[in-house]
């Protein structure tokens, strides 16, 4: 199956100079982990709410004055629209990451892909495969 059919649509990116506290709040608002950060019609990295907390909250910044760029995974990994989703899974699996940008043949963002949705459309096996490695702590 390819990624396109299973992939959430209608994604959007926010610019670097985002606040911290407006990331928060648009997750909790469309109850999502992770939003993709872009500059100059590119994709540049990916704020987690893991990336909140571990990089704001636990390090006693005041997130007040925080912005997108100071608590993004700078880098982006990202999956294309037309791949199969047991292929998407292995990328998924070697990096350790539950949430991929969906990419068209230009080169836009179309959409992302979880961990969960991997898990409903790939095979048993595979589905395990990667939620064990993603799920696996990071050296």
């Amino acid at each position: 199956m390819k990624i396109k059919k299973i992939m959430h649509k209608g994604v959007e990116w926010v610019s670097p100079d985002t606040p911290v506290m407006a990331l928060a709040k648009k997750m909790q608002q469309l109850d999502i982990g992770a939003i993709p950060i872009g500059e100059n019609d590119r994709l540049i990295g990916m704020v987690t709410d893991r990336d909140i907390t571990v990089r704001g909250v636990a390090n006693g910044k005041d997130l007040s004055r925080l912005t997108a760029r100071d608590v993004m995974t700078a880098g982006i990994i990202y999956c294309r629209d037309n791949e199969d989703v047991d292929d998407v899974a292995r990328i998924m699996e070697s990096k350790q990451v539950r949430r991929l940008p969906v990419i068209d043949a230009n080169k836009r963002m179309v959409g992302m892909i979880s961990l969960g949705d991997v898990s409903h459309a790939a095979s048993q096996k595979i589905a395990a495969d990667v939620t064990r490695a993603v799920s696996a702590h990071h050296a």
